[in-house]
This record gives C-alpha cells, structure tokens and sequence, in this order.
C-alpha cells in the first residue's frame, strides 16, 4: 500500500507544480487555493508512505514522478521544449526511479 500512497503523493506533486505555474506568484486566488490543497495532500499521502518505505527511496521516487510528470504536462500545457536532450534527461530519472523500486526493501 505504501507504493501506492506514493505514487498518489508524486501525482499530487504534479498537479500542485503545474497549478502553481497558474497561480501566478499566489496572486490568483482559485488557483493558490488549488495549489495549497494539492500540496497538503501530497504531503499526506508522502508522510503514510514513509511509515513502511525508507525515506531516501520515498523521496526520492516521489521527487521523480512530479519532476517527469511536471516536464511532460509542461510540455502539453504550456508549451515547453521536449527536445532529445531532456527526453534522455527523463529517461535517466525514470530509470533511477525503476531502479530504486526494484532494491526497495518494500
């Protein structure tokens, strides 16, 4: 259960990075809100993975899913460069994510 409250807690990360960018230094009200909202639930499901998942891997798979997911949505939503250059970029936080779940004691 524990993997799967962090992959809640990285997909919230992404939803509060993105609505963040909306938020426009917390000068739009709708959008800061979101943004608090999503953040406390990231913490939350993050701190209830921590319970079973050492700390190192936890934040560290939770930091590569928002970073990913921020880059990709980014990329959809705000029309940032995906250039092969940061698509080998994503790959090597993927693979060190992967890699981590797979020697995780949990």
């Amino acid at each position: 259960m524990a993997w799967i409250y962090l992959l809640i807690a990285g997909l919230l990360e992404v939803g509060w990075a993105i609505s963040l960018k909306y938020a426009q230094g917390f000068t739009k009200f709708g959008a800061s809100v979101i943004t608090i909202v999503f953040m406390l639930l990231s913490f939350t499901f993050l701190s209830r993975a921590l319970r079973t998942l050492p700390v190192g891997t936890a934040y560290t798979v939770w930091t590569g899913i928002g970073a990913v997911g921020t880059i990709v949505l980014g990329t959809v939503l705000f029309q940032e460069p995906l250039e092969a250059r940061r698509l080998i970029c994503m790959g090597l936080i993927i693979t060190g994510v992967i890699g981590l779940r797979l020697v995780s004691p949990h």
